[in-house]
């Protein structure tokens, strides 16, 4: 398929961070692009400006006369209103991770892969290969500072893309250049374990040639069987130096993710000395340690997207980096049943360090509550290890609960996959 000879598309899903880059894509190629989803947001708002008809709620009646294509999120089930009508008219029908396979196909192509660090590493190579003129594609899970964008739209050779992951996505994806920035247990709702996780990686990780190559930490040992016998070239990032690199951010992951930029960057032939002065002006991205602003009474609002473990661990470091002895507060909203269930404990523990912690409903996304597991459930283990922790069911009452429970001076952090960065906007 020729996506350049689509002059019509509608989307299912539009509002997913992926989907809608690929949205934005279209409509900026002049194509008539349109899109449904369950629920209005910044992101369905922005492509509105576009031009983008937006529909909220699904159904049949949602895709156009003449449709040519629909792109649809795979978290869309077949159930689904549009995605049957689609079918029954016989209307040419691929996932989010073709589409971007297919644009992938004829650009030299750096995907950046890894559990965590994906949209801030991603971002950062975007910032160095904008401030060099390279005159990239990208399309990256959030919106760039600067740009307020999360898809820029180059004409040159490069391309530069969020891989994820979940149900081996990125297998659609054709890299020269492959970044992994780490690999943990996750998005167990489909995998098996983490040795299932690793054969994915595998698997993208041998569909870079020979005169390509991957960057990574290949001492971390759940990396190391992927890349072991991989015909392209290993660079690791543990050998990239973080001197004269002058971040806006604290916390050691985001040098992490640097590292691996400044990498990407010496392998397109960038002057390092104007990589690393390129990242000391990266202003981060939306929902990335995301500074908000303060509330009425005093308290400062950070907004991030941690909803794994190892994710919150990090930006809990990073936070105390930058106040090392103010009062953090947590306001937690866990992302998929599953994930919850299956790393409670994890949630316990990386959430202990903060000094109180309110937990909301967890965002189901894709799955059905069964009513095996809650916010309550963490809850109960926080105060368990004697931590001021509160279930809060409703996301008004939040702002109630933190009005009568912080000062002046003190932080929240607003964590989260879900829709609770709405409680970071409406507290500032």
């Amino acid at each position: 398929m020729k996506l350049n000879k689509i002059k019509k598309v509608h989307f299912i899903g539009v509002g997913g961070i992926g989907v809608s880059a690929i949205a934005r894509m279209m409509s900026l190629e002049g194509k008539e692009v349109s899109g449904s989803d369950q629920v209005p947001s910044r992101v369905t708002t922005e492509l509105g400006k576009l031009g983008v008809i937006i529909s909220i709620g699904h159904q049949a009646t949602n895709i156009p006369t003449g449709t040519e294509l629909v792109i649809y999120s795979i978290a869309v089930p077949p159930a689904n209103p549009e995605f049957a009508k689609a079918k029954e008219l016989n209307i040419p029908m691929i996932t989010y991770p073709e589409a971007l396979g297919l644009v992938s196909l004829d650009k030299f192509t750096i995907a950046v892969a890894g559990t965590h660090g994906k949209t801030t590493t991603t971002a950062m190579i975007a910032q160095i290969f904008m401030a060099e003129k390279l005159d990239p594609t990208v399309i990256v899970g959030s919106f760039l500072k600067g740009y307020e964008s999360n898809f820029i739209a180059g004409q040159s050779k490069f391309f530069i893309a969020e891989a994820c992951e979940y149900k081996r996505s990125f297998l659609n994806l054709h890299p020269q250049v492959l970044v992994i920035t780490n690999i943990e247990a996750d998005h167990l709702d489909y995998y098996r374990d983490l040795a299932d996780i690793q054969e994915a990686f595998r698997s993208l990780a041998e569909r870079v040639p020979a005169d390509g190559f991957i960057i990574c930490d290949s001492e971390d040992d759940k990396v190391k069987p992927v890349i072991q016998n991989i015909k392209a070239k290993i660079i690791s990032s543990t050998e990239i130096s973080t001197e004269e690199l002058n971040l806006r951010f604290p916390g050691d992951h985001f040098l992490v993710d640097a590292k691996m930029a400044l990498a990407v960057a010496e392998i397109v032939g960038v002057d390092d000395q104007r990589a690393r002065s390129a990242l000391s002006l990266f202003e981060g991205t939306w929902r990335r340690f995301d500074y908000k602003g303060e509330t009425a009474w005093g308290t400062k609002v950070y907004d991030d997207y941690a909803h794994h473990p190892d994710e919150i661990k990090a930006t809990y470091q990073a936070i105390r980096e930058k106040y090392p002895t103010e009062k953090l507060t947590a306001v937690f909203q866990p992302h998929l049943y599953s994930r919850t269930k299956e790393m409670l404990e994890e949630f316990i523990i990386s959430l202990k360090n903060f000094d109180q912690v309110v937990v909301v409903p967890i965002y189901a996304a894709r799955e059905k509550d069964d009513g095996t597991i809650s916010g309550d459930d963490i809850v109960s283990g926080l105060r368990e290890n004697k931590i001021e922790a509160v279930y809060i069911g409703d996301f008004d009452q939040v702002k109630s609960w933190l009005l009568n429970n912080t000062d002046q001076g003190d932080i929240i952090l607003v964590m989260g996959a879900g829709d609770i960065s709405e409680v970071a906007t409406n507290l500032v």
